[in-house]
């Protein structure tokens, strides 16, 4: 390094471009619009789903059936059509059912649908 002060380099910084916004901030927007406890449950449904499915069909992931239950579609349904979707849903499995779908409907219960663009 030199002793003469104009001698020494400079590091300039550019700054982003403005429009694009950090994801940091996206993910703060989210939780303020969908309640992060109501998040974290609907995550435990899904998950506790899957571990049921392997039990009923006994099998591996692999192996399960496509099946897709849709929480939002359940929301929209009356009490009688949750459960007749269910039940349609399931029809393959020759496990019985009656249990998994009333602790399904019983945590859904108090949920909330969320919205399109979050909705996979």
């Amino acid at each position: 390094m030199a002793s003469e002060p104009s001698a020494q380099c400079r590091v300039m910084f550019q700054t982003a471009d403005k429009t694009e916004e950090p994801a940091h901030r996206k993910l703060g927007k989210l939780t303020v619009k969908y309640n992060r406890k109501d998040l974290q449950r609907r995550l435990d449904i899904e998950e506790w789903i899957d571990d049921q499915l392997h039990l009923l069909f006994d099998c591996e992931e692999e192996e399960i059936p496509e099946l897709e239950i849709d929480i939002d579609e359940l929301l929209e349904l009356s009490d009688e059509g949750q459960r007749s979707r269910l039940e349609e849903l399931l029809q393959e499995c020759g496990k019985p059912k009656e249990d998994f779908i009333g602790e399904l409907l019983y945590r859904i219960k108090g949920l909330r649908k969320m919205s399109g663009p979050l909705k996979k």
